[in-house]
């Protein structure tokens, strides 16, 4: 697969996921201030899918698995904390929740053989 049909298909992800946000909203299982939450969290799980791509057939010149992974945890991450903020209030849990995912990267990276 081509960089260009991987950017095409990460385009159409993201308008899946503003399409799952909208219809969450419609159905009334969310408030109109979590649409952006639930945009991060779709796509960041899509980024993890992209990783396991481009990991199994990497590209010259083009990013590893390895970042898109990580790139993708951090916007579930960025999205579970907004979440969770908005129902508990307690910016606490927020930033707990982000910070386990920088630590497990930290580890990750750390730990991760070239």
């Amino acid at each position: 697969m081509s960089e260009s049909s991987r950017q095409l298909l990460s385009i159409g992800v993201f308008f899946i996921a503003i399409l799952v946000a909208i219809l969450l909203y419609a159905a009334g299982l969310i408030d109109w201030l979590l649409i952006a939450p639930v945009v991060l969290l779709v796509f960041g799980v899509w980024m993890l899918a992209l990783s396991a791509i481009r990991s199994s057939k990497p590209l010259r010149y083009e990013r590893g698995g390895f970042g898109t992974a990580a790139l993708g945890l951090c916007l579930i991450a960025v999205g579970g904390a907004w979440f969770i903020f908005a129902f508990t209030a307690s910016i606490l849990y927020a930033a707990a929740v982000i910070l386990i995912v920088l630590a497990a990267l930290a580890i990750a990276t750390a730990l991760r053989r070239k």
